[in-house]
């Protein structure tokens, strides 16, 4: 005989699964292109950029735990412009001044590159 499930008893059955989400961090790979596209942009008003790791004591409201993110500025502005983060396989970048996101993105380099086209993104393969 079948049997049948209540939607309680599921719900609370997903909530216990050990199932992880994926999600990127910032890589030794993508801290040496920063380094490289910072230099690069310092002719097209790149000004500095700033890695914020993730304090591995503090935990957001949701009760997940922080990530790395990248903030940059530019030298238009005292505060920093965008900030660049992982969301599972992607990353997103948001325009920090008007608080706004600006789009996700499969590639660190891509999300830099919309940023400031400095380096070629045929050079994303080998960083």
């Amino acid at each position: 005989m079948a049997q049948v499930a209540h939607l309680h008893d599921l719900s609370h059955s997903r909530s216990t699964s050990n199932i992880v989400p994926l999600r990127q961090g910032l890589l030794p790979r993508h801290r040496e292109y920063l380094l490289r596209w910072l230099e690069a942009g310092q002719r097209m008003g790149v000004f500095d950029a700033e890695i914020a790791d993730a304090s591995h004591d503090v935990i957001n409201v949701d009760g997940s735990a922080p990530v790395d993110h990248v903030l940059v500025w530019v030298r238009e502005n005292p505060d920093p412009a965008y900030m660049l983060r992982p969301q599972g396989m992607r990353w997103v970048l948001i325009d920090q001044i008007r608080d706004h996101e600006l789009g996700s993105y499969a590639s660190f380099e891509l999300a830099l590159h919309v940023i400031r086209p400095v380096l070629p993104l045929a050079e994303t393969c080998a960083a």
